[in-house]
């Protein structure tokens, strides 16, 4: 099943998408200049299209991504001022 929700950070508004499978939804927050996603994501795949990524893990709801540590993040992202073990919540400040 695909659910798509606006998450609200403070004022900003990003796109979240949730597509459940049998063990493990993918999950991302999808901000104007980047995401956030599970640990379903590639970096280096972000890193080859010059795309914003951050990812987390663990996580099985829009509100756990927001909660959630970033563990590693594209080069694009860094550029932006995402860090790896900053929340969820604060990366999507700099992705929307």
């Amino acid at each position: 099943m695909l659910e798509t929700n606006i998450v609200l950070v403070d004022e900003l508004s990003l796109l979240g998408v949730k597509i459940d499978l049998p063990n493990a939804p993918v999950l991302m927050i999808v901000g104007k200049k980047g995401f956030i996603g599970c640990g379903y994501f590639n970096i280096e795949v972000a890193d080859k299209v010059a795309q914003a990524l951050a990812i987390v893990s663990g996580v099985s709801s829009f509100d756990d991504v927001l909660a959630a540590t970033i563990k590693d993040v594209s080069s694009t992202a860094v550029e932006l001022g995402v860090t790896i073990g900053m929340t969820g919540a604060n990366a999507a400040r700099l992705l929307a």
